[in-house]
This record gives structure tokens, sequence and C-alpha cells, in this order.
């Protein structure tokens, strides 16, 4: 018993002699594990990127921009209609284009000019990151922005004896974009749309005409993704005789450059225009072939 006793003590003692001897390594453990934890808050949020390949879905913007200091060179065709078939070269003998200069002030805003021979018309826009997507200690589960554009046609007067005002050449688009990037291959977006035309053909016609566009990206591989638009407007707003913008497409990634080859109904590329005055009808084979190029150039490293 009375050895059974000392080896008891023994025990004892050296459970406590441990204890005492591995408690500054516990404390030392203990303290990396919060400093790891401290460094995770300071990561700060994960937000989506490339939620779209460009600053475009097809003829409406998305809801990205160039990055800060980047600009982009974008270069946009439509062809005429396919509806005469060989004699057109299906469209090609004719096309409406657009070049346009994009640049990121930062992270947040960008800024765009462009002209177009579509009615002669310069265009100019902001567009600014509200919302972005992401996770961490803030989930959002969507990315939003507002756009604003204003654009004035150039052509002469219809009617150059009566008395013309320049501000009746005016037109405003202003647009919040709502986008959700679902998986690495699916993103959707939402675009609530107001266009301001201040001369309208007839007093029936709408000044503030209302739409609402839906666009998506299917991602097929690495570097190749479907995308497809349609821009619904309120009825009793604009000629009976317009229809709504429906178009599909393919964004192509080479390097610096992504090229866009799709098919519109639409000629306009600015808002006013694919919006409120598009005319041609699918169903009647009044489907336009056409691409967008974008090349982009860093013109501020902002890591210097």
């Amino acid at each position: 018993m009375i050895i059974a006793n000392m080896i008891k003590k023994k025990r004892r003692i050296a459970v406590i002699c441990t204890a005492i001897f591995l408690t500054p390594f516990f404390q030392i453990a203990f303290a990396q594990i919060d400093l790891l934890d401290g460094l995770e808050d300071e990561k700060g949020p994960v937000y989506t990127k490339a939620t779209f390949k460009t600053s475009r879905i097809i003829n409406g913007h998305s809801i990205e921009n160039p990055a800060a200091g980047v600009l982009d060179f974008r270069i946009s065709h439509r062809f005429n209609t396919i509806e005469n078939g060989a004699y057109d070269l299906f469209g090609l003998d004719g096309a409406t284009l657009r070049l346009g200069f994009e640049y990121g002030v930062n992270d947040r805003l960008m800024i765009g000019l462009g002209r177009s021979t579509y009615q002669k018309a310069y265009d100019g826009f902001l567009k600014y990151k509200v919302l972005r997507q992401q996770t961490g200690r803030k989930n959002i589960p969507f990315s939003v922005s507002l756009f604003s554009s204003t654009a004035v046609s150039t052509l002469k007067w219809q009617y150059p004896d009566r008395k013309n005002y320049f501000s009746s050449r005016m037109a405003y688009s202003h647009q919040l974009l709502i986008a959700r990037k679902f998986s690495s291959s699916t993103s959707i977006q939402l675009t609530p749309t107001l266009v301001h035309y201040n001369l309208v053909q007839k007093k029936e016609y709408k000044h503030d005409v209302f739409a609402i566009g839906i666009g998506g990206r299917q991602k097929l591989s690495k570097r190749v993704s479907f995308n497809a638009e349609y821009f619904f407007v309120l009825p009793n707003q604009i000629n009976k005789e317009n229809t709504n913008s429906l178009s599909f497409g393919f964004d192509i990634e080479t390097g610096g450059h992504v090229f866009q080859l799709l098919f519109t109904n639409s000629m306009a590329m600015i808002e006013k225009g694919f919006i409120g005055e598009t005319k041609g009808d699918w169903l009647k084979g009044r489907i336009r072939f056409g691409f967008n190029l974008s090349r982009v150039f860093t013109l501020v490293d902002k890591k210097e």
C-alpha cells in the first residue's frame, strides 16, 4: 500500500510538472490562432470577378467596368439585315459603325465617349458601381451599378426653314444595372431603364420611355461564352411599328482582345436607339449580323 501511494504521488507530481511546462506553449499556440483570425478579418471581403467579360452584354451595358487606369477602345459594327440574301451578301454590303473610348477612373467609376454613324450621333456616359457582389465579413448576393448617358444627333435638320432648337437633338438614358454571378459559368442581369427624348415625332409618343432589360451569360469554355439580351418597352409609349430589341452573341477572348460575334434586330448601339427606335422583326428576317471588338490599354499602373 505504501509503495502504491508513493507511485500515485509521483504521477500527480509528474502531471503537474508537465502541465506547468506545457502552459507557455499552449499560450503561444492560442496567441497564433488569435493572430490568424485577426489576419483573416483584415483580408476583408472577397469580391466576385468577371460577372461578364466586358462592359457590354451585347448592345446594353453590363455591370463590368474597365480596371482603374485602363482605356478600352471599342469598335462595333452592325451590318444590314439578312433578308435580301446573297444579293446584299446577307447584309455585309452595308454597315452601321460606332467607335468608342471607355476609361476606368477608379475601381468604381468609368466614363465613356463614342460616335456612331447612326444619326451621326455622339454619346457620353458615366457608370458607377454602387454595390459589388461579395462574400466574407459581408455577404452581398448581387452587384448594382448606376448608368447615365447623353446622346446628341448631328443630322441635318429635316425642316431647316423653321425654327429649330439644339435641345431637340438631345436624348438621355438612365439605368439601374442589377447583376448576379450564380456560378463560374452563369450570370444574369436585370436593367430597369428610362430613356428621355427631348423631341418626339408625334404627340401620342412619350417623351419618357420606360423599359426593362434582361441579359445573361453562359460560359461554354475557358475563352468562349454565349450571351443573350432582351429589352421590353412598356406598351403605348413609342411608335407601334417599332419592336423590342433582341440579341444573341458569342464572346471570344483572345489575349488583350474580346471579340463578340452577334445577331440582333437593332441597328443602333446607343440606348436611345436600340431601346426606343428598333424596327427589325426577327420573324421577317430583319436580323443583323454584327460584332463588338474590345482592346484594352493600361495607361496608369495603379500598382506603381
